[in-house]
């Protein structure tokens, strides 16, 4: 059973089933449940399509490739011989970086290939493109405008397909996101992250996942830039069935109010150039400051997807040791590699399940 609190200027959905059957539901799943995930031969496109074990399984792959390589500096061939096709119709530095670097670095064979070296869906359909690619390479990760266009690779091709980010989710942001979390606070479950902000893509995939995590969702947009309705109800759908609190607020004071994590992400997307100077208006009072932090939690930090303008967040927050933007940044990597393993081979990981 679900409740609606109305108010002026927000509207929350909170699952009032006991906490006992919550908890009993959603977040007892074991290590040997867990290393029975498995997600290979999966594409990637949102983690809509994604249940609470395999996101977990997900997060517990890539902390363990991180834990081996970079603390044990292990050598990690698990993807020798493959080849990954990165398609880029927008340009990027954390997703192609991550993806490159972490590709080579288990062994495989990363091709770079821009608007100018394939013109996906001009020259050649999208569903020749992935047949093509699917008897040349291992997997595909496509960084496009729309989300159809991925959707049409998927469905033509006989490999994974992971979004790089699209016009309506930003999936493998998420999963960094996460684990940055799980390493700095010990455990998901229970947490508030509060987005304060556009209604983007990063949001979408936000609440696409925060319930499933155990994980509160307070969310302030200005009015006209909401997430989309149909992402609402999914998300509220999500939050009735594993306990969680999902707000939706015009006021950022409101949503920051005993969260946990304060995160923002552009308000002027590659693409809204021309409404830069209405957008910049209409998000006046969402800047993230000291003061907003000053009604969060104690321990409240801050996320940033990068590339961060100051009018988002002003230097003394960006830079704080409440940041953990750069952390965040670096498991771009960790987790796009997690990711790309999960896809391809069956690896079960070596260190301990982490709690979430």
């Amino acid at each position: 059973m679900s409740t609606k609190l109305f108010s002026r200027s927000s509207y929350v959905f909170t699952c009032l089933q006991s906490l006992d059957g919550c908890q009993s539901r959603s977040f007892s799943t074991g290590t040997a449940a867990l290393a029975s995930v498995k997600l290979k031969g999966r594409s990637f496109l949102t983690l809509k399509d994604f249940g609470s074990d395999e996101i977990k399984k997900l997060l517990w792959v890539s902390a363990d490739i991180k834990h081996r390589i970079k603390h044990n500096n292990e050598f990690l061939p698990l993807l020798q011989g493959k080849s990954i096709a990165m398609i880029f119709e927008k340009r990027s530095t954390r997703t192609r970086m991550s993806t490159e670097t972490g590709f080579a670095l288990l062994g495989g064979h990363p091709c770079f290939l821009t608007s100018q070296d394939i013109h996906l869906g001009v020259n050649e359909s999208s569903t020749d493109t992935a047949r093509v690619l699917s008897g040349l390479c291992d997997i595909v990760l496509a960084r496009v405008y729309s989300h159809s266009t991925l959707e049409e690779l998927a469905k033509d091709a006989s490999i994974p397909i992971i979004n790089g980010l699209s016009d309506m989710y930003h999936p493998i942001q998420i999963l960094a996101d996460f684990l940055t979390l799980q390493e700095h606070y010990g455990s998901l479950n229970g947490l508030t992250v509060s987005w304060i902000g556009d209604g983007n893509n990063v949001l979408h995939s936000f609440m696409m996942t925060a319930a499933k995590l155990g994980v509160h969702l307070k969310i302030a947009t200005p009015k006209g830039y909401e997430p989309e309705k149909s992402v609402i109800q999914e998300a509220r759908r999500l939050s009735q069935k594993y306990g969680t609190q999902l707000v939706l607020t015009a006021d950022p004071m409101e949503a920051a109010h005993d969260s946990n994590v304060l995160v923002t992400d552009t308000w002027v997307s590659m693409g809204q150039e021309e409404e830069k100077k209405r957008r910049l208006a209409d998000f006046e009072g969402y800047q993230i400051t000291m003061q907003t932090g000053s009604v969060a939690k104690s321990d409240w930090t801050f996320l940033h997807c990068l590339p961060r303008k100051s009018e988002e967040v002003d230097d003394q927050v960006f830079y704080s040791s409440r940041s953990l933007v750069f952390p965040e940044a670096e498991n771009r990597k960790w987790t796009i590699m997690g990711l790309m393993v999960s896809l391809l081979t069956d690896y079960a990981p070596k260190m301990p399940l982490m709690k979430f």
